[in-house]
């Protein structure tokens, strides 16, 4: 079981159901908490699993306009520039450009709590008393694999090791209502978004302690 500590100035966990004008959730979902969590440490011959997320600080939203672009280079396209159909395979960024309003987190806090379970694709060698040394090492280090991000990529976090003692959680409780758990990759042809019911009771989101829908 580890306990990593992150923060940031902003933080983006896009609603699913918003398409064009992002709104955050209250609250890290687990997905982007085992996101944090695996730009620490990631590995094939673990699966990280969320048991707790800890809020900090008070939950409050500010509004901001981002710059994106309205469209992506199809699959299609790069497939054709491929085959020599001479189609340019770019975006030309002042012509697809859009400013967008989005309503996000602003001075967060959090402690996530996780724990890792063995796959089958860990080597002969490799133990959970392995593992754990390891990004124990790097959370005290600060040494991740690429920087770890608050939801978008443009809102970095900061991290350590939670040193210990108790954690001063807010004091809230409130329902959450339905909120993204994580994607169901067991079949790659029918990737799927599975979703929970969150709740924050005294500052604290129990993911162990939860019922998936799907």
């Amino acid at each position: 079981m580890i306990q990593l500590e992150v923060w940031g100035d902003y933080a983006l966990f896009s609603r699913p159901e918003l398409k064009v004008e992002r709104m955050s959730y209250d609250v890290p979902t687990p997905s982007a908490a085992r996101g944090l969590v695996e730009a620490v440490y990631y590995h094939p011959g673990l699966r990280w699993h969320i048991d707790r997320i800890y809020v900090l600080n008070p939950i409050r939203f500010v509004s901001i306009r981002r710059n994106e672009v309205k469209s992506k280079v199809l699959a299609t396209a790069a497939r054709a520039a491929a085959q020599g159909s001479g189609q340019p395979l770019y975006l030309a960024s002042p012509q697809e450009i859009v400013q967008r309003a989005s309503l996000v987190l602003q001075d967060v806090h959090y402690v996530i709590e996780a724990h890792f379970t063995m796959t089958d694709r860990a080597a002969p060698g490799d133990n959970p008393g392995k593992f754990q040394d390891i990004v124990t090492r790097r959370m005290e280090r600060g040494q991740c694999y690429h920087t770890p991000y608050l939801g978008c990529r443009e809102f970095p976090a900061k991290f350590r090791r939670w040193p210990g003692g108790a954690i001063p959680a807010i004091e809230e409780t409130r329902d959450l209502g339905l909120m993204l758990f994580d994607f169901d990759y067991s079949d790659p042809k029918n990737i799927t978004p599975a979703y929970f019911r969150a709740r924050l009771e005294q500052g604290v989101v129990d993911v162990a302690d939860r019922e998936v829908l799907r």
